[in-house]
């Protein structure tokens, strides 16, 4: 670590940056788990009837637009605290954000519009929903694995950004049909178990491919992962993680089973299960990847003291940070209680 910090580095100018790394973190981490379920929930749309439709369409209503608050909160933090390599990334990352903002786009126009459309109209704003919902996953995709091959262009890494993308979009579904085998009732959630059991080993890959590519592109980080004792006390996390996709499948198998034999008292008792197994796996996977990058903004280029802001503005932006940080928490608690339990038929009146 010491050899990554520039000489004569201490007090705010060693510690603010820290803290908005850790901050940002905990905003793409929010973002990543709350709008990735209600993306894949648009993703699923296409493969249901237009009953189900306005039952899945219902169950992330009250929560979407909260959940992408935390993509503007990450992305602000990074582009007033690190200033230096959010011009990098995002210069480097211009094809899959124009794209995913574009995605975003359609998703809120589509949602919107949906709810006021005539009939015959209605099946092509749910197909925008769920095509604005998978070009956004992808696009997420495609800049994790830009982020991971250091945004270079051959081939080789092309490949591998589009197949991370692929993955994120089915990690998204995957977490989207865990959210409504909780969230509903009935056919449909017989239906979201069958689709998370196909979702399941995809985004397994993904986890994979990214666990195995991050210490292939930095010797840096393979030291960090292989050494010894690294590899010892960092065990607990690929093995806790693999422990969690053999019980997601358990889980996603028993539930199968509950369905078919009509036993909706197990259904409703292990309905959370699944949706619980996948975002710890989130988790996991993000803090490995963290511990991964860290103290690096772009692998083995950018540190987050080179990026960092001056240490004056960095303590104005910290107390606005503070300030909004738990009020974006509070209504998002709010909403999840006041709106929990089952989705019902959705209605406009």
């Amino acid at each position: 670590m010491s050899e990554v910090i520039p000489v004569g580095l201490s007090g705010e100018a060693l510690w603010l940056p820290v803290i908005f790394l850790l901050l940002i973190g905990i905003a793409v981490l929010a973002y990543v788990i709350l709008d990735g379920y209600d993306l894949g929930v648009g993703v699923l749309l296409r493969h249901a009837n237009a009953d189900q439709q306005d039952i899945m369409v219902a169950s992330i209503g009250p929560f979407w637009d909260a959940n992408e608050t935390w993509l503007v909160l990450g992305v602000g933090l990074l582009l007033v605290a690190f200033p230096t390599a959010n011009g990098v990334i995002l210069t480097s990352l211009y094809l899959p954000v124009a794209m995913m903002l574009l995605g975003l786009i359609l998703r809120g126009a589509a949602f919107d519009f949906r709810i006021k459309a005539q009939a015959h109209h209605k099946p092509w704003w749910n197909r925008a929903f769920c095509f604005g919902s998978l070009v956004t996953a992808f696009a997420q995709g495609l800049m994790l694995g830009g982020l991971i091959t250091g945004f270079s262009e051959t081939w080789t890494t092309v490949l591998f950004d589009m197949f991370v993308g692929l993955c994120l979009a089915s990690a998204y579904t995957l977490l989207g049909a865990c959210w409504l085998i909780m969230k509903t009732e009935g056919p449909l959630q017989i239906q979201a178990i069958d689709w998370a059991r196909r979702a399941l080993w995809l985004a397994a890959s993904g986890i994979v491919a990214v666990s195995i590519a991050t210490p292939w592109v930095s010797e840096r980080i393979f030291e960090k992962w292989f050494s010894l004792p690294n590899v010892l006390l960092l065990a607990p996390i690929p093995i806790l993680t693999i422990a969690l996709f053999i019980m997601a499948t358990v889980f996603l198998r028993r539930l199968a089973h509950d369905a078919q034999h009509g036993n909706q008292h197990e259904l409703d008792r292990w309905c959370w299960a699944p949706f619980v197994s996948v975002v710890t796996i989130f988790i996991l996977a993000f803090i490995g990847l963290a511990y991964s990058l860290f103290p690096y903004l772009l692998i083995d280029q950018i540190t987050i003291w080179q990026a960092a802001a001056a240490p004056e503005s960095l303590m104005v932006i910290l107390i606005g940070a503070l300030t909004v940080l738990p009020v974006i928490i509070g209504y998002t608690i709010f909403a999840y209680r006041v709106f929990w339990g089952k989705a019902m038929d959705l209605h406009y009146g």
